[in-house]
């Protein structure tokens, strides 16, 4: 079979309907994202690795930093058709040599059932920061907006 694998940094290169489509077929934790909730994600993260065989979407990542002390990796998907090639390691080994991620201190992921393939990548457990505020409806906060008062001197 002739492949056509490329990687791509920019964010503008997401089919959502694909990204949504390899979620659906890889993820058991992401069934549910819809297509404009993936755009948000999408436009809040830097970097933004994109896998791509011609012009089918087969792998993904990205993730959140400050670009100096922490960042977190996000969704790190592979095609099933194309797990089992190094890709996966690839994808994230692309997504840690990005400018945004090379100086960060301490990069954390979550994953279910993946440890092991992580820690080849030199990931280590650590539970000891392990923690979740999942997020409940409230009403609208009330935020006392302060009075600014000027004088001004003749």
């Amino acid at each position: 079979m002739n492949r056509q694998i490329q990687f791509s940094d920019r964010s503008t290169d997401i089919d959502y309907s694909q990204l949504q489509h390899l979620f659906r077929i890889t993820a058991f934790w992401a069934q549910s994202r819809s297509i404009e909730d993936l755009q948000i994600a999408v436009a809040n993260s830097e970097p933004v690795i994109s896998l791509w065989d011609a012009q089918t979407l087969i792998g993904f990542a990205r993730a959140t930093s400050d670009g100096i002390y922490r960042a977190t990796i996000w969704d790190v998907i592979i095609h099933p058709d194309y797990q089992g090639q190094g890709l996966g390691s690839k994808l994230v080994e692309t997504v840690l040599s990005h400018p945004k991620m090379q100086r960060v201190e301490r990069i954390y992921l979550t994953t279910t059932h993946q440890q092991t393939f992580y820690e080849k990548i030199g990931f280590q457990s650590n539970p000891t920061t392990t923690m979740v505020l999942y997020h409940q409806p409230l009403s609208a906060p009330t935020f006392a907006t302060p009075v600014l008062q000027a004088q001004i001197c003749e």
